[in-house]
Order: C-alpha cells, then sequence, then structure tokens
C-alpha cells in the first residue's frame, strides 16, 4: 500500500518485477510479511535525518529500541558503511526494516563502491531473510549528497545483478525529480517478453501496489 502517486513496472528476471514509483515509503507494503522497506541509516542506526527520521517515525519508539540492541562493531557503530542489518517493522505497514548506511559522497575515496555494497547487502540480507519483496528509496542521494544520476545507475544495475532471487524490487522516490531520474535509468532494462503486460509509461496507483502485477509472473 502507498500513497497516491506513479509507478511503472519492469521485468527484472524471469519471475522478479522491478518497479519505480512515486510515493511515501512508509506507507509501503505488499503482504505485511515478507515485505521489507529499505532504511537509509547512519552508522549509530538510531535515527536521523530526512527518509531515517521519517522511518524511526512511523514505526514508532520499538524501533529505535531495536536498533540499539543491534551491537556495536565499534564504539558508536552498529552498521558500518555499505552493510545492512535488519530489524522487525513494528507500526510500519511492512514487516521488516533493512537498515543500510551508504557513503557520504566527499568523504569517501570510493563512494561507488560502497553504495554498490549498500544496495547488495541489503538484498542479501532479505534473502537470507526470506523476504520476497523490499523497497528502497535514494540511498545517500539526501544529506550525504550523491549525485542522482550516478546513484541511479548504480541502484539499477546492482538491483539487476543481485536481486533476481525476489519477487519484486521497488524504488519509492518522494519526488517528481528523483522518480524522473530512476525511471530514466529503468527504461535501459531489457523489454519485457511479448505478452507480458508491462507498460513503458507511468501510470497511477490510488490505494495500493498491484503487487501479483495479475499474475503476469509465476515464481518457479
Amino acid at each position: 500500500m502507498v500513497s497516491d502517486g506513479k509507478e511503472v513496472a519492469f521485468k527484472l528476471s524471469d519471475y522478479c518485477v522491478l518497479k519505480i514509483v512515486q510515493g511515501d515509503i512508509t506507507n509501503w507494503s505488499v503482504d505485511g510479511s515478507s515485505d521489507a522497506i529499505v532504511n537509509p541509516a547512519n552508522e549509530r542506526m538510531l535515527g536521523g535525518n530526512g527518509a531515517d527520521g521519517a522511518i524511526h517515525d512511523a514505526a514508532g519508539p520499538q524501533l529505535r529500541a531495536a536498533c540499539y540492541e543491534v551491537p556495536e562493531v565499534s564504539p558508536g557503530v552498529r552498521c558500518p558503511t555499505g552493510e545492512s542489518r535488519i530489524t522487525p517493522g513494528f507500526n510500519l505497514p511492512a514487516s521488516h526494516v533493512i537498515h543500510t548506511v551508504g557513503p557520504i559522497y566527499n568523504a569517501e575515496k570510493n563512494p561507488k563502491k560502497l553504495l554498490e555494497s549498500a544496495y547488495k547487502n541489503s538484498l542479501r540480507v532479505a534473502k537470507e531473510n526470506n523476504i520476497r519483496y523490499i523497497a528502497f528509496t535514494a540511498i545517500s542521494c539526501g544529506i550525504f549528497r550523491y549525485p542522482l544520476e550516478e546513484a541511479a545507475s548504480i541502484a539499477i544495475s546492482t538491483v539487476k545483478q543481485f536481486g533476481k532471487d525476489l519477487k519484486e524490487v521497488h524504488f519509492v522516490m518522494f519526488n517528481e525529480e528523483t522518480y524522473t531520474v530512476w525511471l530514466n535509468k529503468a527504461k535501459d532494462l531489457p523489454p519485457p517478453p511479448q505478452g507480458r503486460n508491462f507498460s513503458p509509461s507511468p501510470r497511477t496507483t490510488k490505494t495500493r501496489f498491484f503487487s501479483n502485477l495479475n499474475c503476469c509472473f509465476k515464481m518457479v
């Protein structure tokens, strides 16, 4: 479920769909049991600004308490940059939150590698925890200042390579500019086979994702 917005679906593999969505990720869910949103966290994992703060606010104080219980790997660091951790979603519609830390663009020697790792490790954690549906925001593109075009290329290519074992991978973007950049990058994906219902044009959804794609794909 998500607030009113545009949504476009693309074929990622024979049984995995990529969706680019404009909406609020804190409202997102598919089945409330095997779905997870990805929180662009900081290394402390105790909340912050932007999407991180919004996710913590929507999930309630239980999320911060759960994050506090994640062991520190060094003083003040529960999730190093490029890694991922998972907690329940608590008051969120989605069942889980996968916390990942993207790079600060101008503070790292190799931000591209770290951003790839953040997406890759989030997908790995999802698979290990039987998550079938996952939703990302634009990791590192807020106060961490990662350029949108480069970040979108990394995000789409990494998801294409490592996200094929999931049923659906969503990018839920709050503003029009970020949504448009991600949509344009996704259009570089190979087209779906004939007979599959994937529209190349944005469409408006009002109450929920068409999570099962009207049986367009069958799990194998």
